[in-house]
C-alpha cells in the first residue's frame, strides 16, 4: 500500500483529488492508495444523492459564507473542517460492495477498538465519531471517509439538520447528542493496519474534475 498525505488549498480540490486517484489507479493498476487530508475550512458535502434543500440548512450555510459541495459517493451529508481527518483508500476491487464494506469496517474498527455501526458508522460507546462511503470502477472502488477528532459539533447543528435516513441506533437523537470527537491515533492506525510504508509521489491532474466540483450545477443537481 502506497502512502499520501496532501490536502489541497481548496474544498473543490480536496474531493476532486478523491475521484483523480481512483481514475489514476483504473488507468494504471498497481498497488492500492491511502491519502490523509483536513480541511483548513470549514464546508458541507453532500453525498452523491442528497437532496440539498432537504440535508443542509442552505441559508444558513450562505449567511456563515460556508460553501457547499457534493462528493461522488453515497452516504449523508457532513461538515467538514479543521479537527476533522479525512482518509480516502484506493483498493482493486476484490468483493461485493456489502462484504467490501464489512471488511474495511471491521479492520478499522478493530485497528482503532471501536465498534461498526449501521453499516457504516464507527462509534464507541453509542457515540459515531466516523463516517463512510464508497465508489467503484469496473477494477479499483474508493472508500473514504472521516474522523473527528476536534469538530465543532456546535456548527454541525446549526448547518445541517437531521438526516432524512438515518441508523436505527441514531434513535432521532440531535448531532449533539450522537456525535463525538475522540482522541486516538487514527493515521498511524490506519498506517499499520494497511501496511501503507511507500510515499506515493506520482500526483494526478486535479483540474477537469475541480471544474466540475466547484461548479452549481453539480452541486445543486438534486
Amino acid at each position: 500500500m502506497r502512502f499520501l498525505e496532501l490536502t489541497l488549498p481548496t474544498p473543490a480540490e480536496n474531493l476532486a483529488c478523491d475521484e483523480a486517484l481512483l481514475d489514476l489507479c483504473e488507468a494504471n493498476p498497481g498497488e492500492g492508495i491511502l491519502r490523509f487530508w483536513e480541511a483548513r475550512e470549514h464546508f458541507l458535502v453532500l453525498g452523491y444523492s442528497n437532496k440539498a434543500r432537504t440535508e443542509a440548512h442552505l441559508d444558513r450555510a450562505r449567511q456563515d459564507s460556508i460553501p457547499v459541495l457534493r462528493r461522488c459517493t453515497g452516504g449523508g451529508a457532513v461538515l467538514q473542517g479543521p479537527g476533522c481527518l479525512n482518509y480516502s483508500l484506493i483498493l482493486p476491487i476484490t468483493a461485493q460492495v456489502s462484504a467490501t464494506n464489512a471488511l474495511i469496517m471491521q479492520r478499522h474498527a478493530h485497528a482503532l477498538n471501536a465498534e461498526v455501526r449501521g453499516h457504516s458508522d464507527l462509534t464507541r460507546g453509542d457515540l459515531k465519531f466516523s463516517g463512510n462511503a464508497q465508489r467503484r470502477k469496473r477494477r479499483y472502488l474508493l472508500f473514504h471517509g472521516s474522523f473527528l477528532l476536534n469538530l465543532d459539533i456546535e456548527r454541525i447543528e446549526r448547518l445541517l439538520p437531521l438526516p432524512s435516513r438515518e441508523p436505527d441506533y441514531r434513535r432521532h437523537r440531535p448531532h449533539r447528542e450522537f456525535l463525538q470527537n475522540v482522541a486516538l491515533p487514527c493515521r498511524q492506525a490506519l498506517r499499520q493496519c494497511w501496511h501503507a510504508e511507500e510515499t506515493f509521489t506520482d500526483l494526478p491532474e486535479v483540474a477537469p474534475l475541480v471544474r466540475v466540483y466547484s461548479s452549481d450545477a453539480w452541486t445543486f443537481k438534486f
